[in-house]
């Protein structure tokens, strides 16, 4: 049985690579059971989506600001 270390450093890779069948299964069976990996697993979502908005807004400002500059 997968311990939540494990679980939660296979969602983190499962964000970057693609689980190999045997990963997967595992990290789905664990999260049935585990409110807090599953948590974790939806703030990771979270933090990317918002750290992408950020990003995204910051390039946007920095090209609003050279097409002023111009």
């Amino acid at each position: 049985m997968m311990n939540c270390h494990e679980a939660t450093r296979l969602t983190s890779e499962s964000k970057e690579r693609a689980l190999s069948t045997r990963e997967r299964m595992a990290l789905r069976f664990h999260t049935m059971m585990c409110a807090g990996c599953r948590r974790f697993d939806g703030q990771l979502d979270f933090l990317r989506t918002a750290s992408r908005t950020y990003t995204q807004k910051r390039d946007d400002d920095r090209l609003s600001d050279d097409e002023r500059d111009h």
